[in-house]
């Protein structure tokens, strides 16, 4: 990479169909439900810019981007139930014996808490030379999450 060559963001949208629950809410969303998820992750970076290297011109190649969410976020997030594992829904073992897929989680499976784990599940398996800049998470196509790097700067 050339160093006076210029910062480019790059982004790949992801969707996953998952159900949940968030135990202890004051309207209906306490109730499982599901939505089809809309998953914006945007890399930030510099082209590579060696003739002889097979991603030359790319900041990353988006099919590493996919393999790199898709085994560690879609795979489990997908078509699953998702509860939180410090709610009373933890001890229905009859979930578990009528669904192959429930996920508990140590939150309360918010749009908002989702999103930080799909950020900790994937951060540190992003090539050091580029830095997840923005994270956006679509419950519905009206309502969504987002992280950005520059808002949590003192955190990281």
């Amino acid at each position: 990479m050339s160093s006076n060559s210029p910062f480019i963001r790059v982004t790949k949208i992801f969707t996953f169909d998952m159900a949940h629950a968030l135990y202890g809410y004051d309207g209906p969303c306490k109730n499982i439900h599901g939505h089809t998820y809309v998953l914006s992750i945007t890399l930030k970076g510099k082209a590579i810019s060696d003739a002889n290297h097979p991603k030359n011109g790319m900041v990353i190649d988006f099919t590493d981007l996919k393999k790199i969410v898709k085994e560690n976020i879609v795979d489990f997030f997908d078509h699953s139930l998702v509860l939180n594992a410090n709610s009373p829904h933890a001890s229905l073992k009859e979930f578990s014996n009528t669904f192959e897929k429930i996920n508990y989680v140590n939150y309360q499976p918010s749009c908002e808490n989702l999103l930080t784990d799909i950020l900790k599940r994937i951060e540190h398996l992003i090539p050091h030379d580029i830095t997840i800049n923005n994270i956006k998470l679509e419950e519905t196509p009206t309502s969504y999450a987002e992280w950005y790097a520059e808002d949590n700067k003192e955190e990281m």
